[in-house]
């Protein structure tokens, strides 16, 4: 029993930064109907470089974390400007601009390989404090407890920014209608502009809590966490933002509890996946999503 219980726990922490990178990625797909695969090397970048400003300047993880999630963002803009809005009147600018950010996708991890190297780093020792808590044979670190609370006050800050600001509401808009966003003067290029930097601010903080919490980041990390988005963002409803965050939990907690129940750490991917199939064929449409027509 305990050891289910521990993997509870485990699954809640990592089904958080699941669901908060695939938050991001499903942010944009709800605006643009355009999987940005680009999106899993600023969760690279973010972990990399809230590192380094950790390690190269002596700041603290809580002082750095906000400056690499500004840089994040700054990438998503970059991103944006570079793959996606040259391609934006083209008739084919769905499947053009998915080629075009893996091309980014490309170029942004050999920034990485060229600024880092091909090596695992890790972030100094007593970057962060963790202790440990021992409750009915469950062992809970507060790093964990850290993480679990970033994810969800970065996931509630979310849904209060698209519910309650200008920018949010308008951002919504667009996905709804960017014919009828337009005729309600809303400047979509500006808008469209916003949702990159906010996916990419939020799939840089999901890399620096991934590197915490691992002690390990490599220029290619963002390789095993990017089918996993992809498949937490069709299990949940492809472009709902609740659905990626159920979406997450639901996947992180297939996998550790198959390691609990089968003892085999081999089989926890092929059971995740296994899972979202069963999803899909009774609800293709994911758990929280629906089907809706875009009209462009």
């Amino acid at each position: 029993m305990s050891l289910l219980l521990q993997q509870l726990v485990n699954g809640l922490f990592i089904g958080s930064v699941y669901g908060l990178f695939a938050v991001g990625y499903t942010l944009v797909f709800g605006v643009l109907d355009i999987l940005n695969m680009a999106h899993a090397t600023v969760f690279t970048l973010g972990g990399l470089v809230a590192l380094w400003l950790v390690e190269g300047s002596g700041m603290s993880i809580w002082a750095a974390f906000p400056l690499a999630v500004l840089f994040s963002g700054l990438l998503g803009l970059v991103l944006d400007r570079v793959a996606f809005a040259p391609l934006r009147q083209r008739s084919d600018t769905y499947f053009s601009g998915l080629i075009s950010s893996i091309a980014m996708a490309i170029i942004f991890e050999s920034a990485a390989l060229g600024l880092f190297g091909a090596h695992t780093v890790r972030f100094p020792p007593n970057t962060i404090k963790t202790d440990i808590w021992r409750i009915e044979g469950v062992t809970i670190t507060s790093l964990q407890v850290e993480i679990v609370l970033v994810a969800l006050i970065l996931m509630g800050a979310l849904s209060l920014f698209l519910h309650r600001t200008r920018t949010g509401k308008a951002i919504r808009a667009v996905a709804e209608s960017e014919r009828t966003a337009r005729l309600l003067g809303i400047h979509v290029d500006g808008i469209i502009a916003s949702t990159f930097f906010v996916s990419s601010a939020l799939g840089g903080a999901a890399g620096i809590l991934f590197g915490l919490y691992f002690d390990a980041l490599s220029p290619d990390m963002g390789r095993s966490i990017e089918l996993k988005g992809l498949a937490v963002i069709v299990l949940g409803g492809m472009g709902s933002i609740p659905g990626a965050i159920l979406g997450g939990l639901t996947f992180g907690l297939s996998e550790v509890l198959t390691v609990a129940v089968t003892g085999k750490s081999n089989l926890r991917d092929a059971v995740a996946f296994t899972v979202l199939f069963a999803v899909l064929l009774l609800r293709p449409e994911g758990l929280l999503g629906r089907r809706r027509a875009r009209e462009v």
